[in-house]
């Protein structure tokens, strides 16, 4: 029995020393990577899709180039299911190298978190241009793409902005804008295509 366990133990730590390696940042030559902005169109009547009991009513196309600032995988929690992992993206100056080596960034609880010691851009900018976003896979190709990104890399995300709600009373609603900030304010993308840009 002692092996049994010893020997499941080793395993899992060499799934998660896999896992670490597979998803290892990446760390490119300073310059702006994604210049643009997110491109949004809001939609007056929006469709409704069904993911099991919840609902996904879309509330804007949505076409995102980013670089990806952090990642954040849960598989824990009733949300776990519907966004199984969180991307910190950053457009403009938010995905220059120079600038990021002087913002430390860090995921949880569902946030994104940035700290500085000395600003190397305005703070009105690091907030707006910079979001994390909930990312609902539309089907299991998506989530297998969603699974392989790193840190660092630039990535291409197209799909929509949406609302999720159960018949309980449940709901989760998606930010309209890059404006805001703090509860509230992250996106939730369902995800009809993902592609690396870089590198």
């Amino acid at each position: 029995m002692r092996k049994l366990l010893l020997g499941a133990a080793v395993l899992l730590a060499l799934l998660g020393a896999m896992s670490h390696w597979r998803h290892r940042p990446l760390h490119p030559l300073p310059g702006v990577l994604a210049a643009e902005p997110p491109e949004q169109v809001d939609l007056d009547h929006g469709a409704q899709l069904q993911r099991g009991d919840i609902t996904l009513t879309t509330r804007a196309h949505f076409d995102i180039t980013a670089r990806v600032l952090s990642r954040r995988d849960y598989s824990w929690g009733a949300d776990a299911d519907l966004v199984p992992e969180d991307l910190a993206l950053g457009w403009g100056r938010m995905s220059d190298s120079d600038v990021l080596a002087n913002i430390d960034i860090t995921q949880s609880g569902r946030f994104y978190y940035w700290h500085v010691k000395e600003f190397p851009i305005p703070r009105r900018e690091i907030e707006t241009s910079s979001a994390n976003m909930h990312m609902i896979p539309a089907d299991p190709g998506v989530r297998r793409e969603l699974e392989q990104v790193r840190q660092g890399q630039v990535v291409h995300i197209e799909g929509f902005l949406v609302d999720a709600s159960r018949a309980d009373g449940w709901h989760w609603n998606t930010s309209m804008t890059r404006e805001d900030t703090g509860a509230g304010a992250c996106e939730l993308v369902y995800v009809e295509s993902l592609d690396i840009v870089a590198p």
